[in-house]
């Protein structure tokens, strides 16, 4: 069992009504904060920046904001600001982002594994207050340093952690960050087949895997009715499966399942399309990939992902009231 617990919050809660809950799970003792940047909507920098003036011991990160659309140097100056808002409390959590958005909006993906790697080491050097020089494939920066007027002229303890699904990124995260941030809607044995990989990165880059920090974002719906709890967490595993055909087939979802809510659901669906798609998920996929049911249920569901190899739950609420989700997790188990 762990003592510490993550709050996830996304993008459907009114900014001042987050600072609110980020509080609240501070005076809870919640142990962590991180702030969704998934779609084109709100990022997570402006929130986190809110969260870090409200609050004083709870820590905070970006889950996560991506590496294309501010360069190495503007990602290591966003995040040494933040630093000096809550000083020694800031994740860095960085993504490559996804398809089909990264190509609206002309972003290229490829090379996304040298593209990491070369941002996670500029911007460590520079939060280091390094003067850093490099000739990348992605990064190039020639004699750049943080050059602060104001706050901590010192070398700041802001911590890099990558978002991983796929294996080749989760090697990658195990060789050269300071942690992982586990993907949700996947099973606990999606989980540790992921923390399989990140063992073999560490192995590489001469670590081990207990120095590799790993939250597991978990979707939890919790009711004191079970079935309330299921029906709550149906319509977004069932928007899931259509956005993410290729991790659902690999967390065990049938073919015929995903295809059925593929012709169901367009790119942009109605409430209504989602809501009808939503009666096609069968409660056992809910089960396999979400945290939902009853407080008990909920938290035995939890600790399967802890026993795959996460460090501690981040959990993603989809109660609608925030304060007594957090008061049901509150202070661990």
């Amino acid at each position: 069992m762990t003592t510490r617990i993550g709050l996830y919050l996304q993008d459907n809660i009114p900014l001042k009504s987050a600072i609110k809950y980020v509080q609240y799970a501070e005076s809870r003792g919640f142990y962590a904060v991180w702030q969704a940047e998934s779609r084109l909507a709100r990022d997570a920098i402006v929130p986190l920046a809110a969260y870090a003036a409200h609050t004083s011991r709870i820590y905070l990160g970006t889950g996560v904001t991506n590496i294309w659309t501010r360069n190495a140097a503007t990602l290591a100056s966003t995040f040494y600001t933040l630093d000096d808002l809550a000083p020694d409390r800031i994740i860095c959590g960085l993504g490559v982002w996804h398809e089909p958005l990264a190509s609206k909006v002309g972003v290229s993906r490829e090379k996304y594994l040298i593209a990491m790697r070369e941002v996670v080491a500029a911007v460590r050097g520079l939060l280091a207050r390094e003067t850093v020089t490099m000739r990348g494939q992605w990064v190039n920066l020639t004699d750049v340093q943080i050059d602060a007027a104001h706050g901590r002229q010192t070398p700041r303890h802001v911590p890099v952690y990558i978002a991983a699904t796929g294996a080749k990124l989760m090697a990658l995260a195990g060789e050269i960050a300071d942690g992982v941030l586990l993907n949700y809607l996947v099973t606990p044995e999606y989980t540790a087949d992921a923390v399989h990989q990140l063992e073999i990165g560490a192995t590489q880059g001469g670590r081990t895997l207990d120095q590799i920090e790993r939250p597991q974002l978990i979707v939890c719906s919790v009711d004191s009715l079970r079935e309330r709890a299921l029906e709550r967490a149906r319509p977004m595993v069932a928007q899931y499966i259509r956005q993410q055909p290729l991790v659902m087939r690999a967390n065990g979802v049938r073919a015929d399942l995903i295809e059925r809510i593929e012709q169901a659901l367009p790119e942009r669906p109605s409430a209504q399309q989602i809501e009808q798609a939503a009666h096609l998920v069968p409660d056992e996929v809910i089960q396999a990939v979400t945290a939902s049911g009853t407080p008990d249920e909920c938290r035995a569901k939890i600790q399967t992902y802890l026993d795959a190899g996460a460090t501690y739950p981040v959990l993603y609420p989809l109660n609608p009231d925030i304060h007594s989700f957090i008061d049901i997790f509150a202070y661990g188990y």
